[in-house]
C-alpha cells in the first residue's frame, strides 16, 4: 500500500542502479539555486547565525525525538562505538545517505561521546540549502551544515570552514554516495569529496554504515518503519609514504571495502547490484 510518490522512487532507484547512474538523485527535491558567498556563514560568526543555530538544532532535536517516541524512528542498536571514541580530535564521518532521518541518527548515537562544546557538522547538497521550505529548510539552513555550491568562491570558503573546523577537533559528516536513495540498503560507489578532505587535512575517516530491518508500525507513506543499527567500523588513516591522489585512492577503496563488509556480515548475502 505504498504512496505513489514512494512507488515513483523506487522505479527509479530500480531503473538507476540497472544502469550505473549512483549519483543520481530520486527525490523530487526543489530545483537548486546557486548559493552565494553572502548567502552563507559557514563558521557560524555572527550573532545572527549563533541564535538561529541554537534555535533550529532545539526544534530538530524536539522533532526528531518526537518521532522516536512515537515509534515512527527506530535505533534498534549501536555498534562499534569504540571506533568513534577512540578518535581524539577532527575526523570526517561518512555514511550512506537513504533517508532523511539518517544524519540525526548518527548524532543520536555519538553525542554522549563527544565534547559538549562539539556539535556534528553535515556537508548537504546546495538545493538544500537555498531552496528547500518549512521545516527541513529551516533545519537544512541553521543545523550545522555545510551547504556545497556551484559557485566558485563559496566552494572555496566551504573548503576554508572545513580546514578550520577539522583543525579544532570538529566531526564533519559527508554522504559520500551523493544521492539519497529511500530506504537503498546496498553501498554504492563513493565520490572523493570526502576523502580528499580528509588527505588535505590529515585526519581519519571513520566510516559508518546504516543496516535496516522492517519494523511492524507503518509509515504515513504505506512503508514499514525501518529500525536502525548504527555500525562505526574502524577508522581509515591516509599514508603518508603515497601522494594525495593515491591517498584519496586508498581512504576511498578501503572505505568501501568496510561497508561492502558490514553489509554482507549483517544480512548474510554477497553484494550484488
Amino acid at each position: 500500500m505504498l504512496s505513489n510518490d514512494r512507488l515513483e522512487v523506487l522505479k527509479k532507484i530500480k531503473d538507476y542502479e540497472k544502469e550505473g547512474k549512483w549519483d543520481l538523485d530520486v527525490e523530487n527535491d526543489p530545483e537548486t539555486i546557486p548559493l552565494l558567498p553572502n548567502k552563507v556563514d559557514y563558521l557560524n560568526k555572527k550573532l545572527s547565525s549563533k541564535f538561529w543555530t541554537k534555535i533550529a538544532n532545539r526544534v530538530a532535536v524536539f522533532y526528531y525525538e518526537r518521532l522516536i517516541k512515537k515509534g515512527y524512528f527506530v535505533i534498534k542498536e549501536i555498534r562499534g562505538i569504540e571506533n568513534f571514541t577512540m578518535v581524539k580530535g577532527g575526523a570526517i564521518l561518512t555514511c550512506n545517505h537513504f533517508n532523511a532521518f539518517d544524519n540525526y541518527a548518527v548524532y543520536r548515537a555519538i553525542k554522549n561521546h563527544m565534547p559538549k562544546s562539539k556539535r556534528l557538522y553535515k556537508v548537504i547538497r546546495e538545493g538544500n540549502f537555498t531552496n528547500f521550505k518549512g521545516l527541513y529548510g529551516f533545519m537544512f539552513k541553521h543545523c550545522n551544515t555545510l551547504p556545497l555550491s556551484s559557485n566558485y568562491q563559496t566552494m572555496k570558503n566551504l573548503l576554508n570552514a572545513v580546514s578550520v573546523l577539522l583543525s579544532r577537533g570538529e566531526k564533519i559528516l559527508i554522504y559520500p554516495e551523493q544521492a539519497m536513495w529511500w530506504n537503498y540498503k546496498k553501498p554504492r560507489p563513493l565520490k572523493k569529496g570526502a576523502f580528499t578532505f580528509a588527505v588535505k587535512n590529515n585526519v581519519p575517516i571513520i566510516p559508518v554504515f546504516i543496516t535496516m530491518e522492517d519494523g511492524e508500525k507503518l509509515m504515513p507513506d504505506g512503508s514499514l518503519v525501518q529500525e536502525y543499527t548504527i555500525n562505526f567500523l574502524p577508522p581509515i588513516y591516509k599514508d603518508y609514504k603515497l601522494n594525495d591522489a593515491e591517498n584519496v585512492k586508498k581512504l576511498m577503496d578501503e572505505n568501501f571495502f568496510s561497508w561492502k563488509e558490514c553489509y554482507e556480515k549483517f544480512y548474510s548475502i554477497p553484494l550484488e547490484y
